[in-house]
């Protein structure tokens, strides 16, 4: 019996997982969240894609960490996420089509960097972009060494004055509160959210919505009711069968 996911390694930038064959295959770019890039949540997201015959790179581009530890995200460079696109462009397995998937600040960072790339006028804008539980707005830097739960004496919010983000050497155009433009982008989006969020809430999912129509764009919305900032089991079945169905129509056309 013959593996049904193969890892291949993209030199320099880190492993693509995949259907077996020598494709090409509907690619997807997974972009991690506050949790880092070490904690293995990108790439069993990757997994389960790579199950449905996508060819699913989980990009690691929180600083700092290691196993016990997420790192950070603090002026991180989007011209960095730009270059592993363009390696995973030219990556022989990947397909014409390619679609960004992020979840919480993986969210962020597949928004910003879309946009900043319609803004631009650069090549490579992804074909279609999928977000779970993403800000309307860029947010501030995050270090996990400073993080405490809501409630432990040393909690503290996030440092407006700290960037999480920067794009062409300055963090001058990405402030924290500031609109995040994805109603440049054209494509097709898909947006989910759960009602019940306690991390960032689901009325930030709404304005987006808001904004994106009033643009004329018609995004793809999905509010799972009483779900926290990752869905329950039941409710993650959801996601993925939504996310799924979004993916293949918008990449195997």
């Amino acid at each position: 019996m013959g593996l049904k996911i193969v890892r291949r390694l993209i030199p320099d930038w880190g492993t693509t997982y995949g259907p077996p064959g020598d494709g090409p295959f509907p690619a997807v770019m997974v972009f991690h969240g506050s949790e880092g890039a070490w904690s293995g949540w990108s790439h069993r997201n990757a997994v389960l894609l790579a199950a449905h015959g996508f060819l699913a790179f989980p990009f690691g581009y929180s600083k700092g960490g290691n196993a016990w530890n997420a790192g950070s995200i603090e002026e991180i460079p989007l011209d960095r996420s730009l270059d592993a696109l363009s390696a995973f462009r030219a990556f022989p397995p990947t397909g014409d089509r390619l679609a960004f998937y992020g979840v919480s600040r993986g969210a962020e960072h597949a928004l910003l960097l879309a946009s900043l790339m319609v803004r631009d006028g650069l090549k490579g804008v992804p074909d279609a972009i999928a977000v779970h539980s993403p800000p309307d707005v860029v947010c501030g830097a995050f270090d996990a060494r400073r993080f405490r739960d809501n409630g432990d004496p040393g909690w503290q919010t996030w440092d407006p004055a700290k960037r999480a983000w920067s794009w062409r050497g300055s963090s001058d155009d990405l402030l924290p509160t500031r609109p995040i433009e994805i109603e440049r982008f054209d494509g097709p989006l898909f947006l989910s959210h759960g009602t019940a969020d306690r991390v960032w809430s689901v009325e930030m999912t709404r304005r987006l919505v808001a904004r994106l129509e009033r643009h004329g764009r018609r995004p793809d919305v999905h509010y799972y009711e009483g779900s926290d900032h990752l869905p329950g089991s039941a409710g993650e079945n959801e996601h993925h069968d939504h996310l799924v169905s979004f993916l293949d129509r918008h990449l195997r056309a």
